[in-house]
């Protein structure tokens, strides 16, 4: 019987110290997804910097396809958030990404930009009608628009139409933001327009930022 019970409190002392093997494990691939992010970022502000001093083509880091095309603020937030050119997954690791199928933010048409839901764009969820979203781009131009539609979509079935009368911004993540795993057909899609009577719009009514 004291076999029995010794065995059992060993097995049960595996059980407690593997189980929070795990957890310390989850716990650091976390915490590395949200360094990641954050260092990203301040790589790719450097990047921003030196491309609105006029260098053409700067990179974030040496081997990177892509550079910061925008920078973005959501909402009431004072946070703004550079976006990547080019909606690879690669690039999604590090930003939001601007779907180069769709026109630069900004421009005439729809804009498209992607981020992730646990890292950069777990904002959106905090996003309610009327808020408004912000742009700049590197050369200083600036635009605002005003959220106008939120809605979750299956990306199995609906697909994002680009045309548009005036530039619209449309923001993607996946959804539902506190999922377990990723990589389900579930997309939260927001909608802003164009506030053509803002003073950050001053001038644009006829042509497209640029």
């Amino acid at each position: 019987m004291w076999r029995l019970v010794q065995r059992d409190r060993r097995a049960h002392l595996v059980a407690m110290i593997a189980a929070l093997a795990v957890g310390v494990l989850c716990l650091g691939h976390s915490g590395w997804i949200y360094t990641k992010a954050f260092i990203a970022q301040e790589l790719i502000g450097t990047s921003w910097r030196r491309t609105q001093a006029g260098e053409l083509d700067s990179k974030p880091w040496w081997w990177a396809d892509t550079r910061p095309v925008a920078k973005l603020t959501l909402g009431r937030s004072s946070r703004a958030l550079l976006v990547l050119e080019g909606s690879s997954g690669r690039n999604l690791a590090f930003g939001p990404v601007h779907d180069p199928a769709s026109v630069l933010p900004g421009q005439w048409g729809n804009s498209v930009i992607e981020g992730h839901r646990d890292t950069h764009f777990s904002a959106l969820r905090d996003l309610r009608l009327g808020d408004r979203v912000r742009i700049e781009l590197p050369n200083g131009r600036r635009a605002s628009f005003a959220v106008t539609h939120l809605q979750v979509v299956d990306s199995r079935r609906s697909r994002i139409a680009l045309d548009s009368e005036a530039p619209r911004l449309t923001l993607v993540t996946c959804y539902p933001f506190d999922a377990i795993r990723a990589g389900g057909p579930l997309r939260y899609v927001v909608t802003a327009d164009w506030i053509a009577d803002d003073k950050a719009n001053a001038g644009l009514t006829r042509v497209p930022l640029s």
